[in-house]
C-alpha cells in the first residue's frame, strides 16, 4: 500500500456509537472530508449494544469472561444477525445515504480473517475466535476503486465454522495488514485520560505498566493494548480520541519509541491540523 499518496485510516467504532444519529450524521460528515483529502477509510464496528438488544429480547443469556464475550452457538446466530445484519447495514445505508461509496463485509467474506479458537486461562469461551491471518488482497481492490469497506468482525475458522471476534483486535490486525498510516479508535472521550489529563502522547511501550498501576482501566484498556500492539508492528500511530477531534486531528497518539536511528517520537505522529 502507498501510504504517502493515498494513506489508509483503519477506524474503528463502537456498538453503542451506531445507535447513535446524531453521531452517525458526524461520521459520514468526517468520512466524506477526509476521503476528500485522499485518506482512504476502513471503518471497523462493534455492536455490543445489539447483540445485548437481541439476547435480551430472546432470552438467551450469556457470560464474560475478561471482557469478552461467552459465545455459545445459539449466541452465536444472535451475534451474526447483530453484527454481519443491523449494525452493518445501518453504518452502510448512512454512509451511502451520504454521498459515500460504501459496502458491508464481514471477516468471513472472501476469507479475509482468519481465527483460531480463543481460550483464556483454559476457559472455553465458545464460539470466540483470535485473529490468525488477514487476506487483504481484495480489500485492496476495493479500496483501489474508491470504495469504503464497512467491516463486521464476525469471521471464519479454520474449522469452517463462524467466530465472534473482538472489534479492536480485527481493528488492528486490518491497520497492520493493510500497512495502514493511522489506527483511529473513535470512543466517547477526547482521548486516553490519566490523573485527569488528556494524554497526548502515550509510548507504545509504557503500556502495560500504566495498565498495572491502574492508570488505564476498564474498557479503554483493550483499545489501548490493541493501539499498542498496533504501532509496535509499524503503524505509525494509533489514535484514541472521539469524533469530533479525530476530524481536528487531535486526542491520545500511541507511537512506538522503537524507530530508526536519528528519528523521534514525533516523527511517528499525524499533523495535528487534521486527520492526514
Amino acid at each position: 500500500m502507498d501510504q504517502q499518496s493515498s494513506p489508509i485510516h483503519v477506524i474503528k467504532i463502537g456498538g453503542s456509537q451506531i445507535d447513535n444519529s446524531e453521531f452517525l450524521t458526524q461520521m459520514v460528515e468526517t468520512i466524506r472530508d477526509i476521503r476528500k483529502q485522499g485518506v482512504r477509510p476502513v471503518i471497523v464496528h462493534g455492536g455490543g449494544k445489539e447483540i445485548a438488544r437481541l439476547h435480551d429480547e430472546l432470552g438467551v443469556p450469556f457470560d464474560f469472561v475478561e471482557g469478552l464475550r461467552v459465545t455459545s452457538e445459539q449466541s452465536m446466530r444472535l451475534v451474526k444477525m447483530a453484527l454481519g445484519g443491523i449494525a452493518n447495514v445501518r453504518v452502510v445505508r448512512w454512509l451511502v445515504n451520504g454521498g459515500v461509496d460504501a459496502i458491508g463485509l464481514t471477516g468471513i467474506d472472501l476469507g479475509m480473517i482468519r481465527v483460531e479458537k480463543l481460550q483464556i486461562d483454559g476457559a472455553d469461551l465458545g464460539r470466540v475466535g483470535q485473529v490468525d491471518a488477514v487476506h487483504i488482497e481484495h480489500l485492496a481492490l476495493l479500496l483501489d476503486e474508491d470504495i469504503t469497506p464497512v467491516i463486521a468482525p464476525i469471521s471464519l475458522g479454520y474449522d469452517g465454522l463462524s467466530y465472534n471476534v473482538n472489534a479492536d483486535h480485527v481493528a488492528e490486525a486490518l491497520a497492520t495488514a493493510l500497512e495502514a498510516a493511522h489506527l483511529v479508535f473513535l470512543t466517547d472521550t477526547p482521548g486516553v485520560s490519566i490523573a485527569g489529563r488528556v494524554q497526548r502522547l502515550i509510548a507504545a511501550e509504557q503500556v502495560e505498566d500504566l495498565i498495572f498501576g491502574h492508570f488505564i482501566t476498564g474498557g479503554m484498556i483493550p483499545k489501548v493494548r490493541s493501539a499498542a500492539s498496533a504501532a509496535q508492528k509499524g503503524v505509525p500511530s494509533a489514535i484514541i480520541t472521539d469524533l469530533p477531534h479525530y476530524a481536528r486531528g487531535e486526542g491520545t497518539f500511541i507511537v512506538s519509541t522503537s524507530l530508526k536511528p536519528g528519528a523521534t517520537v514525533d516523527d511517528r505522529t499525524i499533523d495535528v491540523s487534521g486527520p492526514q
